[in-house]
């Protein structure tokens, strides 16, 4: 199976939690619950599998404080398991734009490793998984669900803009246009706490 378990991939990132602590945890787990609520009201998508997409999407950050290299390494990591499907979200999951410099952050890597990602990225032609986990990486913080633009500021502030990152926010937002379609409406509506998370405020009850 190309697919780790539920379980496997539960300790999975335990194991990297572990080995790398951080707000990089709590964001894939937030992850993992955006692809699965938006999956269970998708035709086409299982919503188990989101969800272990969302686990994995990071995984390679079980290497260490790395940039763009853990895109690399999680996809060696699961490359060496067979977990091939998985793998391959790794290497897309920061790509909605399909252009190896559209990357948020610095290729903290060798020109030939950083040139095997641009291989890799113009070899595939993304499936509805491939676009679920971008989508729903740019609807995660480490607190909870938030707007697209309130990820798109929160990653520019850390990591600044290069000369993609307009086309990178057009491509996530026709993205979530295309999301919201297929589920029958805003998918900010499977998405709880978005609001708190986005404005940081309390709703009253």
């Amino acid at each position: 199976m190309t697919v780790p378990t539920l379980a496997q991939a539960q300790q999975m990132l335990q194991e990297a939690a572990n080995l790398n602590p951080g707000p990089w945890v709590d964001h894939s787990l937030c992850v993992a619950a955006a692809a699965r609520a938006l999956a269970e009201h998708h035709p086409d998508l299982d919503p188990e599998w989101a969800y272990i997409y969302g686990l994995m999407h990071d995984i390679g950050r079980r290497a260490g404080v790395h940039d763009l290299r853990h895109i690399l390494d999680g996809y060696s990591y699961l490359m060496e398991r067979g977990f091939e499907q998985a793998a391959r979200i790794c290497m897309t999951h920061s790509f909605p734009l399909q252009d190896v410099d559209a990357g948020a952050g610095v290729w903290d890597c060798t020109a030939d490793e950083k040139a095997l990602v641009a291989s890799y990225l113009a070899s595939v032609t993304y499936n509805e998984y491939d676009r679920l986990l971008q989508l729903c990486d740019a609807l995660a913080l480490p607190s909870g669900f938030c707007l697209l633009e309130k990820r798109f500021v929160d990653v520019v502030r850390r990591r600044g803009f290069n000369a993609l990152t307009l086309q990178k926010w057009e491509a996530w937002l026709k993205l979530e246009r295309s999301f919201s379609q297929v589920v029958g409406g805003s998918i900010y509506v499977h998405l709880p706490g978005v609001v708190q998370t986005t404005f940081g405020v309390s709703l009253r009850e």
